[in-house]
């Protein structure tokens, strides 16, 4: 047991690395996938730390809108990248592996933060956000916010008549309306 929990800290670790360069460097994690010197001790990342890019690059959308949505004055793209990176991979872990229990994905989030982070604000920046989605994802079952989509490209670009953002935006309107007023 305490072998696989060092596994998996260890895989968060990369994990963490790898988001956070993909970011500084401004390269996708599939290409520092290939480069062994990306990792920790250039070693290959495990399945563990595959999993987890792999789930946070899917699901990005919905883990930083439920970041933005809890933490408090700061938005996504404001906080320090290392502090999003553990951020994003914790609430990958909390919201989609199950078999990790959300009191482990916050304390691994912490030690990640007090290793990579700053020295007193990260960890409690991270704990602090992290209570308030696991507070969330309780009262919702575990469930993910769901994500506006995106309107279309037509009406995004600005149809050359008009008609279609028009459309997107009578759209929106009858969205926000049937979800009680909320935008």
């Amino acid at each position: 047991m305490a072998a696989k929990r060092h596994e998996r800290t260890y895989a968060r670790k990369q994990a963490v690395q790898v988001l956070y360069q993909a970011e500084i460097l401004d390269a996708a994690p599939e290409v520092l996938l290939e480069d062994e010197s990306s990792f920790i001790d250039g070693a290959k990342p495990s399945q563990y730390a595959l999993r987890l890019l792999t789930g946070i690059d899917e699901n990005l959308t919905p883990i930083d809108e439920l970041l933005g949505r809890y933490s408090e004055n700061w938005a996504v793209d404001r906080m320090p990248a290392v502090d999003r990176a553990i951020l994003r991979l914790a609430c990958y872990e909390m919201a989609y592996v199950d078999e990790v229990p959300v009191s482990v994905a916050i304390n691994e989030a912490v030690d990640l933060a007090k290793e990579f982070g700053g020295e007193d604000e990260s960890p409690r920046f991270v704990n602090g956000v992290l209570g308030r989605i696991a507070e969330y994802l309780e009262e919702h079952d575990g469930a993910m916010p769901e994500v506006p989509a995106w309107p279309d490209r037509a009406a995004a670009e600005g149809a050359a008549d008009g008609e279609a953002a028009e459309d997107a935006g009578d759209a929106a309107e009858g969205t926000a309306a049937s979800e009680g007023g909320r935008e």
